[in-house]
């Protein structure tokens, strides 16, 4: 079975294995006590922000140990005393909407900041994958809404792309609020600018948008290592993660043996067959690798021109004496999209992005003669493998030399079959709680109206886990940014060819997990659109629908508007009546309408095992629709409609929201009557 796709990367920061923690402890921003000349505000708090109205608000930085600080705001005054560390956190009194008001804190010492232009309105955290970060550049009538983009009331903030394998305090100072402008606009997030811009019409009130997004992630590394252990199942990797922060060395000898298990227990593999093991080199299996070509998919090789999955590349370095005996770093060209790398069967790193790799080769490694490097590569969303500038695979020398790798490549192509590898706990939109280390432990307890959720792609090869973990995600935010947090969830979209018989998705099982979870929950709701995506592009442009449905489902949830359904029709039952199943809806604005036809296509009707699905006929009456299908009645279990990758839906109402994609069991008329309150 091939490796479902993923999101292609928008943006990625490279988490070579030597470098990640590095970068936690060396962030200016991880905690420390400030000295008298930093910022006393946290970098959440800068000149243009947006607070969130009729809500304490909490507010807080670093000063001197010890140090009184005193934060005025509208006419308000709080003070906050630093403790041990520095820290400082205070909560300002419930503003309701206005401004723009200046922001300041100040020490007994004399140490001031001021920010100024600060408004008071609805803030809104919008997070999940790249989706959420394309840009309103990259949306429908892009020009003119660049052109026209003029709003001092909305405002975004637009968090780096950071993660960390331990919790960071802060955002880089260099992340700004900005204003809609035609300058500004054209890289802000179109899904959250277009529902702010659609809300605003009937909350007329200041809106600010705290942008968190990573192109190509997966939803665990946007969850706390403590909600990732209350789902089940991670412990092993969180421990691996634990161990990583602590020591790095070790941390890579038990991933290496991991791979190692995982591989030997690949069906069909023999013992010794070990493609980084200098000891069993073979040539069975191996041709030469075309690198100058680029991606293995550009090679011309039948075999591999859409093939994802994970590929052998290997070479050999020739060393002198002297040379093998000095410190040396092996840089590689682009590897997309993750690899793990050995010399001589040594393991020196693992590395997730599309960038170049630099990976230190530990002492006594190399020697003098031949060095195999081999390296494993797994793609799973186009343009794989390892290419790019030759003069970058080279093996760099403490004393200044260089021997070149660009040439004399071999490759071997590992079965669909074998499936993934082991996954790295520490990458940053694959591994586990990198990303909420990164870019939610440092929104501290900033104060939001809700929360935005564009995510699901990067997960379809899993679909059975996604309703517990997006479940998790939700709790989790709530015990960092307030227990009543409201969450609006999209939808996937519709992407990939047109189904022609009935038959199993991932993408369509994530839906159906993102259904379910916002259904069990009374302060969250779903936008759907299946029927807004494109067959050939797995980012939409039409964001600005997107905007709207979504703001419709936060006047429902959030602001309490109960007469205007959160999203189009939804189930209320399904039930068995003789030989037919009925559909009923709810939800619905006026009656359901047909779109090109006087019948909706899409329905299925199945029993309880799977690959048993039949598109069935279907008659709309009223709320609801009446299915027949080619399978004996009592054998039916079960209905899906729009139940496929890039599905083909006509039932909407005449607000002109669509009827979202589902599965539900089929109840008899008898137990349905008698299951009635």
């Amino acid at each position: 079975m091939m490796i479902p796709r993923v999101f292609p990367k928008m943006s990625t920061v490279r988490l070579a294995a030597a470098s990640l923690l590095a970068f936690a402890c060396a962030s200016p921003f991880a905690t420390r006590a400030a000295d008298a000349e930093a910022p006393l505000l946290n970098p959440l708090f800068q000149d243009h922000a947006i607070l969130q109205r009729d809500q304490p608000t909490r507010v807080w930085g670093d000063a001197k140990a010890g140090d009184r600080v005193t934060v005025t705001f509208a006419g308000k005054k709080v003070t906050a005393k630093a403790d041990a560390k520095g820290h400082w956190e205070t909560s300002l009194p419930a503003s309701p909407a206005g401004g723009p008001y200046v922001l300041t804190a100040k020490t007994g010492g004399g140490h001031e900041q001021t920010i100024s232009d600060v408004l008071v309105g609805d803030v809104w955290l919008c997070s999940g994958q790249s989706n959420m970060v394309l840009q309103v550049k990259r949306s429908l009538d892009a020009r003119a809404e660049v052109q026209n983009a003029s709003n001092d009331r909305i405002r975004m903030l637009t968090v780096d792309n950071v993660s960390s394998v331990t919790p960071l305090d802060s955002i880089p100072a260099t992340d700004h609020w900005l204003k809609t402008t035609p300058e500004n606009v054209p890289e802000f997030s179109a899904a959250c600018y277009f529902f702010a811009r659609e809300l605003q019409k009937t909350v007329d009130v200041p809106m600010g948008l705290v942008v968190a997004a990573w192109g190509g992630s997966r939803i665990q590394p946007w969850m706390s290592a403590q909600a990732l252990r209350k789902v089940g199942g991670y412990d092993a990797p969180l421990d691996l993660l634990e161990l990583y922060a602590k020591d790095r060395t070790k941390a890579g000898e038990q991933l290496d043996a991991q791979w190692r298990a995982w591989w030997h227990s690949r069906p069909g593999v023999a013992a010794s067959d070990e493609p980084w093991n200098p000891a069993h080199i073979t040539q069975e299996g191996w041709q030469p690798a075309p690198l100058d070509k680029g991606a293995w998919q550009r090679w011309g090789k039948p075999e591999l021109a859409n093939f994802t999955g994970t590929v052998w590349y290997r070479t050999v370095v020739t060393l002198t004496a002297a040379q093998a005996a000095q410190a040396a770093t092996l840089h590689l060209s682009t590897v997309n999209e993750a690899d793990q790398t050995w010399v001589n069967g040594r393991w020196v790193g693992t590395t997730y992005g599309g960038d170049p790799r630099s990976y230190a080769i530990p002492s006594g490694v190399l020697h003098e003669g031949e060095n195999p490097v081999a390296i494993n590569v797994l793609n799973t969303y186009r343009d794989g493998g390892l290419y790019g500038d030759a003069s970058q695979r080279a093996l760099h020398l403490a004393d200044g030399g260089t021997v070149s790798l660009a040439d004399h490549w071999q490759y071997r192509a590992v079965p669909s079959s074998y499936g993934p590898p082991p996954s790295v706990p520490w990458q940053s939109t694959q591994g586990l709680s990198t990303i909420y280390n990164g870019m939610i432990a440092p929104l501290g307890d900033f104060t939001f109206r809700g929360a935005l959720w564009y995510q699901g792609e990067s997960n379809t090869s899993d679909p059975s886990h996604y309703q517990a973990l997006l479940e998790a995600l939700r709790s989790d935010f709530r015990a960092r940014f307030g227990a009543q947090l409201p969450l609006l969830i999209v939808q996937l979209a519709g992407y990939g060819a047109a189904p022609t018989h009935p038959q199993e998705s991932g993408t369509a099982g994530i839906r159906e997990a993102q259904r379910l979870a916002a259904d069990d929950d009374a302060r969250s709701a779903l936008a759907v659109t299946v029927d807004i995506g494109e067959r050939t592009d797995i980012h939409p442009a039409n964001k600005q629908e997107l905007g709207r449905r979504l703001a419709r489902a936060a006047r429902h949830v959030i602001y309490g508007d109960t007469g205007l359904p959160p999203s189009g029709p939804v189930p209320a039952s399904v039930q068995r009546d003789g030989d037919a199943v009925s559909v009923r809806f709810k939800d619905v604005t006026d009656a359901l309408v047909v779109y090109g036809a006087d019948h909706p296509v899409g329905f299925e009707l199945c029993t309880a095992q799977e690959d048993s699905c039949r598109y069935a006929d279907a008659d709309v009456h009223g709320d609801t629709v009446t299915l027949h299908a080619s399978l004996p009645a009592a054998d039916i279990a079960r209905v899906r409609y729009c139940w496929a990758d890039s599905p083909v839906c006509t039932l909407y109402d005449r607000a002109g929201l669509p009827a979202g994609p589902f599965e539900s069991p089929v109840t008899s008329h008898r137990s349905a009557q008698e299951s009635r309150p």
